[in-house]
């Protein structure tokens, strides 16, 4: 694992018994082992997010730069009218 740091946290109650209920079961070795894998999936849902967020602002762009925005419902019986004789 290389070098550690030690860090102290507070938890609830139930979130401490829920890590020594794993610790004991033997699913996970150590609390500091419950802590690092839910720090790495925290780390993989903060770079989700992230993603997303820029996935957001690309879209974003794209609707404004393609043009003036349509009335919907107008847009709609347009094409109800269009596709009625089909």
């Amino acid at each position: 694992m290389g070098k550690v740091e030690k860090i102290s946290v507070a938890l609830t109650p139930a979130m401490a018994k829920a890590m020594r209920a794993v610790v004991h079961s033997g699913e996970y070795a150590s609390a500091s082992e419950v802590m690092r894998e839910a720090l790495r999936a925290w780390e993989t849902r903060r770079a989700a997010r992230a993603h997303a967020a820029e996935r957001l602002g690309e879209f974003w762009d794209e609707g404004v730069t393609s043009g003036a925005a349509l009335d919907g419902d107008l847009a709609f019986a347009s094409l109800r009218q269009k596709f009625a004789g089909r």
